[in-house]
C-alpha cells in the first residue's frame, strides 16, 4: 500500500526496507547531465537498472527520458516519467505492439524477421533502430554478458542485411556490464568496423548500457572526449546511451533485522531478508555485498553467517565478522542494493517485499510504500 509517513530515525523504519538516499541520487544524475552537455549527448535511464517512479520527479530534471525492454515498462516511462521512451525488446509480440509503437519514440528490433513482420505497424508512427552486435565481448560474467557466443541479442555483421534498411533511422548495441571507457572503447572501435559504413544514413545511434559512469574510479573526461570524437565524425547522427546502474549507483541500501542467532558449528545469523527473494543477484552472479560495519569472516572478533528467511537451503549471503556479537533485533544495513536489486524482488515463500523509503535532503525518511499479502496474492490465482 502507498504512504507516506516521515519518521527520523532509521530505527523507527520497516524491516526490511530499501532507503534511497535523495541527495547521492542527485550527485549521479548531476554528472549524468553534465557529461550530456559537454558531450552533446542523450542519457536514458534505463528501466530495468532503476525503476524508483517515486524519484522521477528528481530524474526527470536531469535526464531525456526513459529505455524500456517491453510494453509495461514503456508504459510506466510515459505514465511517470513523462519524456522520451526508447524500446527495446529479443522479441516483441504483436499483440502488444500497437500499444508500444504509440507511446515510443523509437522501436529497436532485435532480429530482421522481427523487422520485417513488424515494421509495417511502426513506419510513419515512431523511429525504427536495429540493435546490433559488435562481437566485442569484454565481460566476464558469462550471465551478463550481451555479445558472448551464440548471444540471441543483436544482429551480427554477417547476418546483417543492408538492403532491408529502407525504414531503419537508427543502429543500437550493447556490449557492457558495469565497465569503464575503456571497454566502451573496445566495443565502439568494433561496431564502427562492422557496421560503420551504414551509419551515413542514420538518423541517430545507441550505445547502450553498462557504462559505470557514477563509480569513482571512472573515467569521465575520457568518456565525454570519446563522444565528442565520435560526434566530429558522424555530427548528422543524434547519440544515445542507456545506463541502468549508473543513476542508482551507492544511493541507498537495503535495512534488515535479525530474527534469529542459531549455532551449528558457526553462529548464524537469520535475518527478515532473503538473498534469493529480495537480491538475487547475490546468487546469481554472485557476488558479496558489502555490510555496513562489518569485514571479512574472522577478521573481526565476532563471525557470523547471514542466512536468508525463506526454506532454500542456499538462501545465504555470506560470512562476516563484527566488533560486538550480534543480537536479535539487531538492524543489518546491505550497502548499495538501489540499482538492479529492487527491480528483481520477488515474494517466494510468501516472504514480504521490502518497503521501499526515500530518505529526504532533511535527513528525514519518507516511506512511501508498503508491501503486504495482497501483492503476494495478486501475483497468483
Amino acid at each position: 500500500m502507498k504512504t507516506t509517513k516521515i519518521v527520523n530515525n532509521i530505527n523507527d523504519l520497516p524491516s526490511p526496507s530499501f532507503v534511497c538516499e535523495e541527495k547521492l541520487l542527485e550527485q549521479n544524475l548531476k554528472l549524468l547531465k553534465k557529461i550530456q552537455d559537454d558531450a552533446d549527448v542523450n542519457i536514458l535511464l534505463a528501466l530495468k537498472g532503476f525503476a524508483l517512479h517515486s524519484t522521477f520527479d528528481l530524474c526527470r530534471k536531469y535526464l531525456k527520458g526513459c529505455c524500456a525492454s517491453g510494453l509495461h515498462e514503456a508504459i510506466l516511462a510515459k505514465q511517470m516519467f513523462q519524456k522520451e521512451v526508447h524500446t527495446y525488446s529479443p522479441a516483441f509480440k504483436e499483440e502488444e505492439f500497437d500499444e508500444i509503437v504509440d507511446i515510443s519514440n523509437h522501436v529497436v528490433f532485435n532480429s530482421f524477421s522481427q523487422l520485417e513482420r513488424l515494421q509495417h505497424k511502426a513506419i510513419g508512427k515512431t523511429s525504427i533502430g536495429l540493435r546490433v552486435n559488435p562481437e566485442y565481448s569484454s565481460v566476464d560474467v558469462d550471465l551478463y554478458n550481451p555479445c558472448g557466443t551464440y548471444s540471441r541479442l543483436g544482429i551480427t555483421s554477417k547476418n546483417f542485411k543492408e538492403e532491408k534498411l529502407e525504414n531503419v533511422d537508427g543502429l543500437h548495441f550493447h556490449a557492457l556490464c558495469e565497465q569503464n571507457v575503456d571497454a566502451l572503447e573496445g566495443a565502439l572501435k568494433n561496431f564502427e568496423d562492422k557496421f560503420g559504413k551504414y551509419l551515413s544514413n542514420m538518423k541517430w545511434v545507441n550505445f547502450g548500457g553498462g557504462h559505470h559512469i557514477t563509480r569513482k574510479d571512472y573515467d569521465v573526461q575520457g568518456l565525454i572526449n570519446l563522444l565528442k570524437d565520435f560526434k566530429s565524425r558522424y555530427p548528422h547522427l543524434e547519440v544515445y546511451l542507456e545506463p541502468g546502474e549508473a543513476v542508482g549507483w551507492q544511493t541507498g541500501y537495503l535495512v534488515a533485522t535479525v530474527l534469529d542467532i542459531v549455532d551449528n558449528e558457526m553462529k548464524i545469523a537469520i535475518l527478515d531478508t532473503s538473498a534469493e527473494a529480495h537480491m538475487p543477484d547475490t546468487l546469481a552472479m554472485p557476488y558479496r555485498p558489502d555490510i555496513r560495519n562489518s569485514a571479512i569472516a574472522n577478521e573481526k572478533k565476532f563471525t557470523y553467517r547471514l542466512g536468508g528467511n525463506t526454506c532454500l537451503a542456499g538462501d545465504i549471503i555470506g560470512d562476516y565478522s563484527f566488533d560486538e556479537p550480534l543480537e536479535i533485533g539487531n538492524k543489518i544495513i546491505l550497502e548499495d542494493m538501489i540499482h538492479y536489486t529492487m527491480v528483481k524482488t520477488t515474494t517466494f515463500n510468501g516472504i514480504k517485499l521490502p518497503s521501499i523509503v526515500i530518505k529526504k535532503d532533511n535527513n528525514c525518511y519518507q516511506i512511501v510504500k508498503n508491501f503486504g499479502y495482497n501483492n503476494y496474492k495478486e501475483r497468483l490465482s
